[in-house]
């Protein structure tokens, strides 16, 4: 992602058309502000999935760690004690 776009959040309102499709085709983020506060971020669809979604070789490196560790046979019950158990001990 490239530079973002720092935009008040009235401007952003007025101008979202434009501001949306510069996004798009500049793929830079944008940032609103209100009262000079960051509030929210706009981001190019392409950007979103890229941010949100795991790269597939992260997946295969997990996949490939859970049949080492035989975690990959585990229950939903198991796995919600598994859960509960690390929970416990952060809070301690």
């Amino acid at each position: 992602m490239n530079d973002g776009i720092v935009v008040a959040a009235l401007d952003a309102r007025a101008h979202f058309g434009k501001l949306l499709q510069r996004v798009e085709e500049e793929g830079r983020s944008l940032v609103i502000e209100k009262r000079g506060s960051p509030r929210a971020v706009l981001l190019s669809i392409r950007d979103y999935v890229r941010l949100a979604v795991p790269e597939p070789e992260l997946l295969r490196i997990i996949g490939q760690e859970s049949r080492k560790k035989k975690t990959n046979q585990l229950s939903p019950r198991e796995i919600d004690r598994v859960i509960k158990a690390a929970r416990k001990t952060r809070q301690r």
